[in-house]
């Protein structure tokens, strides 16, 4: 079973609470399964009800993860395959960053304060083989800073860094800012902050 199958093609058949809440919940949970049903609760916005009722009416199995019980759909309870290694700046917001209450397989809660602001929005991270090492930014200028976290080695931050040369490349004159940024992008974004 693995993170990349999930709940959220079932959960859109199930029967949604009455004025359609939580209508998030389910794409979110298409893409990140398995998951707690306090994930799903959580993003979905739904009621303790209303999240274990979708969850039977899909059908949604029991597994066992290192982050306790969580619920995948019938047809994803083979082991995933092992991932292959990866580096990845994902933007603020991202479901993958945001998808899960509990983050702790894959993100250090040291990290939180750093990466989320005060209402639990998780900025732009820099991702190493499925983890969060660090956060990143866009600067006025286009470059992007980054700060790492987690010692990930010269071979690997030598591939962050490409991939962030790759990124502004892409971005070109395109400039965007985060509108609440959590407190290691307001650092990235100090004057006189290397990054």
């Amino acid at each position: 079973m693995g993170r990349g199958g999930g709940l959220g093609a079932g959960v859109r058949r199930a029967a949604r609470p009455a004025g359609g809440r939580g209508a998030g919940g389910p794409a979110l949970a298409a893409r990140v399964g398995p998951g707690t049903q306090a994930d799903l609760q959580w993003w979905a916005g739904w009621t303790v009800a209303a999240t274990r009722r979708a969850l039977a009416d899909i059908g949604a199995v029991a597994v066992t993860t290192d982050e306790g019980p969580a619920f995948v759909l019938p047809d994803d309870v083979d082991p995933a395959p092992p991932a292959e290694p990866s580096v990845a700046l994902l933007p603020g917001l991202d479901p993958s960053t945001m998808g899960w209450r509990q983050r702790a397989f894959h993100l250090d809660p040291a990290y939180v304060p750093l990466l989320f602001d005060r209402n639990g929005n998780g900025g732009p991270t820099v991702w190493v083989d499925g983890r969060v090492v660090g956060g990143w930014v866009q600067r006025p200028d286009g470059a992007l800073a980054l700060r790492l976290l987690a010692d990930v080695g010269a071979e690997r931050r030598a591939e962050i860094e490409a991939a962030a040369h790759r990124l502004e490349g892409l971005l070109g004159a395109v400039r965007f800012s985060v509108r609440f940024p959590a407190p290691l992008q307001a650092e990235l974004l100090s004057p006189g902050t290397s990054g």
